[in-house]
């Protein structure tokens, strides 16, 4: 069992910077094989944000390429998501996901909010 705690959503005006975290607890970072950042906006659905493999691999969604940066702390158990020139587009709720194996695991995610 690997479980997600999110942290760090909030409002932020268009322009501004968030950085979300992920701390995995119950497993080892080393034993995940992927990690990666989804967000779902009201009416739609959940989309891959950002994913970054073991091996330190990643891809993003084409719409935040060159504005998000994710990365990972294996000694810290904790993946963060920065988010640099927010857009209200990008308002909804992120959620933290692990693979492990066959397995997916979710956190509870956390609200970002891009307003002025």
């Amino acid at each position: 069992q690997v479980q997600l705690v999110e942290s760090g959503g909030g409002l932020v005006q268009p322009g501004g910077s968030l950085t979300l975290s992920c701390t995995a607890s119950g497993s080892s970072f080393f034993s995940i094989s992927a990690m990666g950042w989804y967000r779902q906006a009201p009416g739609k659905q959940r989309e891959l944000v950002a994913r970054i493999s073991s091996g330190e691999s990643t891809n993003y969604l084409d719409s935040v390429k060159g504005r998000f940066t994710i990365s990972k702390d294996n000694a810290k158990n904790t993946a963060y998501l920065q988010m640099n020139s927010l857009q209200p587009e990008d308002t909804a709720v992120y959620y933290c996901n692990a693979v492990k194996v066959i397995a997916t695991y979710w956190g509870r995610g956390t609200q970002v909010t891009v307003s002025s």
